[in-house]
């Protein structure tokens, strides 16, 4: 089976969500027979790649509140991030154009490395005072996550590396009815909307799989059969 989980670095959700979602995986029976495929979806894509700037400003001017407001806002979902294990920093984060992440994620997809070079850019963007939008700082994090340094580099310096495999994934999000991330696909059957507690991914996952196996349905009928204690004696 099959769960395909949009998402994006800068959403706060999609870090706590995925927390959550691996908890609820690891409660699930047939866990070992999952397959977690990560596709791009970006929060901000009009933003040009050297706009870079403090993430509470940026709230505060989205929302429409006070800077006060924001932190607010950021301070409770620090909150829901540490209940979760999560390192958070609720000020002196970035925010920016996420599109060289998501390439570089793709690259990392094919090299079997996604899931590691996700958790590295999550905890470097959320928990630690690194931003995720220098290149610099994205090759580390590549590296650590085990991609081949070189590789990393030609991948960001060339804007077309992988572009199409990021606005295929967009094109396929919007045809699928998803505005909003974190977006979970289950076997191509079920979608779920935003960082659940993790028994509801498990409830899900035990759903996807029985519509993923169902159960053999037979048929009775007045016929003979063998079995460990023998063969049954013909009526006729």
């Amino acid at each position: 089976m099959r769960v395909e989980i949009w998402s994006d670095i800068a959403c706060p959700w999609c870090y706590i969500g995925k927390a959550r979602f691996e908890k609820g995986l690891a409660d699930f029976a047939h866990r070992d027979d999952v397959e977690v495929v990560h596709r791009s979806f970006e929060l901000d894509p009009n933003r040009p790649k050297g706009d870079v700037g403090p993430v509470i400003p940026m709230l505060a001017e989205k929302y429409g509140r006070t800077l006060e407001e924001a932190r607010q806002m950021e301070a409770n979902v620090a909150s829901n991030a540490h209940a979760e294990g999560l390192g958070y920093l609720a000020d002196g984060r970035d925010h920016g154009n996420t599109f060289d992440i998501h390439r570089l994620l793709h690259l990392a997809k094919e090299r079997g490395r996604q899931n590691e070079l996700l958790d590295l850019a999550y905890r470097a963007n959320f928990a630690e005072e690194r931003s995720v939008f220098d290149a610099e700082v994205l090759v580390e994090i590549a590296v650590a996550a085990g991609l081949d340094e070189a590789e990393a580099r030609t991948v960001l310096a060339d804007q077309d590396a992988y572009a199409d495999a990021v606005r295929a994934d967009e094109r396929e999000a919007a045809e699928l009815g998803a505005n909003a991330v974190p977006f979970f696909v289950l076997d191509r059957t079920y979608g779920i909307s935003g960082g659940q507690p993790a028994e509801v991914f498990t409830r899900a996952l035990e759903q996807a799989w029985q519509a993923h196996t169902p159960a053999l349905k037979t048929i009775e009928g007045d016929a003979e059969a063998c079995g460990p204690e023998g063969c049954e004696v013909p009526r006729r």
